[in-house]
């Protein structure tokens, strides 16, 4: 039965890579983040991070199609 929850990881091992990256993202955007949670963090402001993750995401993967 497939797993219905958002909430895992497909790949356990990258979590940390991807959490390292939210944090150079938050950096280049100009978003302050704390270590752990960061709850008073707005809306805007964590669209900004995660779309500039998916856009570099995207980036990345073309380049490694060609």
């Amino acid at each position: 039965m497939a797993n219905n929850n958002s909430n895992y990881s497909v790949v356990p091992e990258a979590k940390e890579a991807l959490n390292k990256f939210k944090y150079e993202v938050a950096s280049e955007v100009g978003v302050n983040l704390k270590q752990g949670y960061n709850g008073d963090l707005s809306s805007r402001d964590a669209g900004k991070i995660g779309g500039q993750m998916v856009k570099k995401l995207i980036q990345q993967a073309e380049n490694n199609m060609r």
